[in-house]
């Protein structure tokens, strides 16, 4: 197969071109990862403090250009203006709350006989990030901002749909006075551009956001190379509703038609006590009816177009128009829309019920009781996240031990903090991000042992 050197970026609402960009090579990547090595070495060298106050100075250049990136993540991804401008800050956030963790890299004394040992914290070198198109600017951010905190290098490489809210941070970061070649983004094609990133020798570490097929093939190529990854996937998590929970809260469409359902912690699988189960469908259809779905520059707006027709046919594909289910009502016309969708006749072993879709579409199955209600959580390949409704805390605990995944809330339907760590089980990924360890992910431990006994005579 062959590529253009040319990415063409659509507006996922109109169809409309917005722009074109270069596509890189794996010659680009070489001499990026060039460029980031002879950079790192400098960054590296950089106290601690004035490392610190220049990622604080990218996250006010960033603050100041919160509306700018959002309305151009608007037109290059299709999300809400007020979405867009909460990832613009989240990037401001995130790289605040690294830029704190800058003189809090500690390493440790460890007592033992006959000297004086240490660990020591050192930066990994050049470090590559991938990231997705579902949120292109936070999720670019989760790697880049520790990795750079730690004394790394970045060279980041957008997804296909989505490069210009990179570029422009990119941009960003240098206006801050953040060194050349330290922070690189290089938009191309996956197979090229990805692929010479991963297998790039000079390249210390993965961060990859994306499917569970890509990371697998991932992780293989960094494997030969016994080069550390980072990996975060799919996920299919379950909103599971007990009958004694706020059932008017606990069932809210948003938790699965945020962002259209793009969202690997999308509660995808809504799993609601018997009891209750015919309440919970007249909520959803209700609910699901009343959505706003149209241009995501209207404030007014709910929910927008999905990224682009490859994801809208993969979508009627896996939700067929027949399908029994409740459904909201979407645009005509030009645009990747999908009407909001809830189907209510799949069997919990259906490829709908147990497969990601990534889309504004959930699954409504009922369960008995807690032991019902674990088995058909677990009963997926993926672990990322999750949701538990009840009143009763001793259940809640119970079922918070029970349920493989790494994130879940209780009486919420939260996911993502950047200062709680953030990762999957099983098919949804290995490592965590965010946190107060996010900067240790990008270092190596070195260990010092210091005789206090002198030399031998």
């Amino acid at each position: 197969m062959s590529y253009e050197h040319e990415l063409t970026v659509l507006n996922p609402a109109t169809e409309e071109v917005v722009a074109t960009v270069p596509a890189a090579t794996a010659a680009d990547v070489d001499a990026a990862v060039a460029r980031a090595s002879k950079a790192q070495e400098r960054w590296a060298s950089v106290a601690p403090a004035d490392r610190a106050r220049l990622l604080r100075r990218f996250a006010d250049v960033v603050d100041r250009h919160v509306e700018e990136l959002a309305r151009l993540e608007v037109r290059e991804a299709g999300h809400l203006l007020g979405n867009a401008r909460w990832e613009a800050g989240n990037v401001r956030d995130l790289l605040a709350y690294a830029a704190g963790g800058v003189e809090r890299l500690n390493g440790r004394q460890i007592p033992v006989p006959g000297g004086l040992d240490v660990t020591i914290l050192e930066p990994l070198g050049v470090v590559g990030v991938i990231a997705p198109w579902n949120f292109p600017m936070p999720i670019a951010a989760w790697g880049t901002a520790p990795a750079l905190a730690a004394g790394n290098a970045v060279v980041l490489k957008p997804a296909e749909t989505t490069p210009l809210t990179a570029l422009r941070l990119a941009e960003l970061a240098l206006d801050a006075g953040l060194p050349e070649g330290l922070f690189q983004v290089l938009p191309g094609h996956g197979p090229v551009a990805g692929t010479a990133l991963v297998e790039h020798p000079g390249v210390a570490k993965i961060v990859f956001t994306g499917s569970t097929r890509t990371g697998r093939d991932v992780m293989e190529r960094c494997a030969r190379q016994v080069k550390p990854v980072t990996l975060e996937l799919g996920g299919k998590s379950p909103n599971i509703v007990f009958a004694d929970a706020d059932l008017k809260t606990a069932v809210d469409p948003f938790s699965f038609l945020d962002n259209s359902g793009q969202d690997c912690c999308a509660r995808t699988r809504i799993l609601v006590q018997e009891s209750v189960y015919d309440e919970v469908r007249d909520l959803l259809a209700d609910a699901v009816a009343s959505v706003v779905v149209g241009d995501p520059a209207d404030e007014k707006t709910q929910m927008g177009p999905l990224i682009s027709r490859q994801q809208l046919d993969r979508v009627r594909r896996l939700v067929p128009s027949d399908a029994p289910g409740l459904r909201g009502s979407a645009p005509d016309g030009p645009g990747f829309w999908f009407a909001p969708t809830v189907l209510t006749g799949e069997a919990p072993d259906s490829e709908a019920a147990r497969e990601e879709i990534f889309g504004p579409v959930a699954v409504l199955l009922p369960f008995t009781d807690e032991q019902d209600a674990i088995r058909l959580a677990n009963d997926t390949p993926y672990g990322l996240s999750g949701s538990l409704w009840t009143r009763d805390i001793g259940r809640a605990l119970r079922l918070s031990k029970a349920v493989k995944a790494g994130n879940l809330s209780v009486n919420s339907h939260s996911s993502v903090r950047y200062w709680t760590p953030f990762g999957g089980y099983k098919q949804s990924g290995l490592g965590r991000e965010l946190g107060p360890d996010a900067l240790t992910a990008f270092t190596e431990t070195k260990n010092v042992f210091i005789s206090t006994e002198g030399p031998a005579q």
